[in-house]
C-alpha cells in the first residue's frame, strides 16, 4: 500500500533562513534526551497520580503515597525509584523512612502535562485520583 500523499511534500522546497533559525533555536541532543526521559516517567498513570499527590503533599514517605494512590509499597516503591531516576523527585532517608518530595524539574514537567500547576489547583489532584479509581496496579 502506498504512503499517504497528504503528508510529504511532492518537491524540496526548502526555506533556509527560516530553516536554519529554527534549527538554531532548538535545544542539544543532550538536553532533549534528558527532557524526554523526564515527561516519559510521567507517562505512566501510577507515576503521573505519584507526582500529583507530592505535588499536593510536599514531602511524603512510600507509606503515605501508597495508601493516597492505592498501591502496594512495593509498587510504589518501584515507581518513585524510576521518578528519581527521571529526575522528578527527590529523595531523602529520615531514619529508617524515605521522604519523597516534587523536584522542580518535576514541578515544571507536571504543570505542562495537566496544564495548570497542581500546587496551586488543588482540584487537580483530585481529578488526577478520581480518573484512576478504576485502574489497575500493574
Amino acid at each position: 500500500m502506498a504512503p499517504e500523499a497528504d503528508d510529504t511534500c511532492e518537491l524540496l522546497c526548502l526555506d533556509l533562513p527560516n530553516a536554519e533559525r529554527i534549527r538554531a533555536s532548538l535545544p542539544p541532543v543532550v538536553e532533549s534526551e534528558l527532557a524526554a526521559d523526564t515527561a516519559r516517567a510521567l507517562g505512566d498513570p501510577t507515576r503521573l497520580r505519584l507526582a500529583v499527590a507530592l505535588s499536593a503533599g510536599d514531602e511524603l514517605c512510600v507509606c503515605d503515597l501508597a495508601w493516597v494512590v492505592r498501591a502496594s509499597q512495593g509498587l510504589v516503591s518501584h515507581h518513585l525509584r524510576q521518578l528519581r531516576t527521571a529526575g522528578v523527585v527527590v529523595s531523602r532517608k529520615d531514619g529508617r523512612m524515605v521522604m519523597y518530595r516534587l523536584g522542580d524539574r518535576g514541578r515544571a514537567v507536571l504543570t505542562a502535562v495537566l496544564g495548570v500547576d497542581p500546587g496551586v489547583d488543588p482540584g487537580v489532584a483530585a481529578a488526577a485520583g478520581a480518573g484512576a479509581k478504576g485502574a489497575s496496579r500493574g
